[in-house]
C-alpha cells in the first residue's frame, strides 16, 4: 500500500512544486491538494490519509485549526511554514504535531522524510478516520 499524503498549501506554485516532488516518490500517493481548514478536515474524513503536510497559514482557517478539529485519532502531521515562531513550536508540540519544518530551511528534507514515514509500519494508532 502507497503512503497516502494530503497536501493543504495556499499557494499554488508551491503546492506544485510539493506535489511534483512527492509524485517522484516511489510507493507515495498524494491524494488531493486542499488550501483551506475545512476542505482538509473535508479531505481526511472522506479518504484513508497517512500524513498531511500542513501550512499554518491558509486561504481559510489555520493549520492550528485542522489539527484541533481532527482530534488525537488522525493521520501524522507535518507542519510546512515559513512561520518559525518559538510560541507555533510550542503549540504544535502541545497539540501532538509530529514535525515542525522551516520551508526555506527544510524543503530538500521533505521528500526523505515522507520516504522515512512509508517505510514505519502503521500502529493502532495512527489508523486514519
Amino acid at each position: 500500500m502507497p503512503l497516502r499524503v494530503l497536501l493543504v498549501e495556499d499557494s499554488p506554485v508551491l503546492a506544485e512544486r510539493l506535489r511534483e516532488a512527492l509524485d517522484s516518490l516511489e510507493n507515495v500517493e498524494v491524494v488531493d491538494t486542499v488550501t483551506d481548514e475545512s476542505a482538509a478536515v473535508a479531505a481526511v474524513k472522506a479518504n484513508q490519509i497517512d500524513v498531511i503536510i500542513l501550512d499554518l497559514q491558509l486561504k481559510e482557517g489555520t493549520g492550528f485549526g485542522v489539527v484541533r478539529r481532527l482530534g488525537k485519532i488522525r493521520p501524522k502531521i507535518i507542519v510546512f511554514t515559513n512561520y518559525m515562531l518559538p510560541e507555533y513550536q510550542r503549540l504544535a508540540d502541545s497539540l501532538g504535531v509530529e514535525y515542525f519544518l522551516n520551508k526555506s530551511r527544510d524543503y530538500e528534507q521533505l521528500p526523505q522524510l515522507i520516504q522515512e514515514l512509508g517505510a514505519e509500519p502503521v500502529s493502532k494508532g495512527d489508523v486514519p478516520l
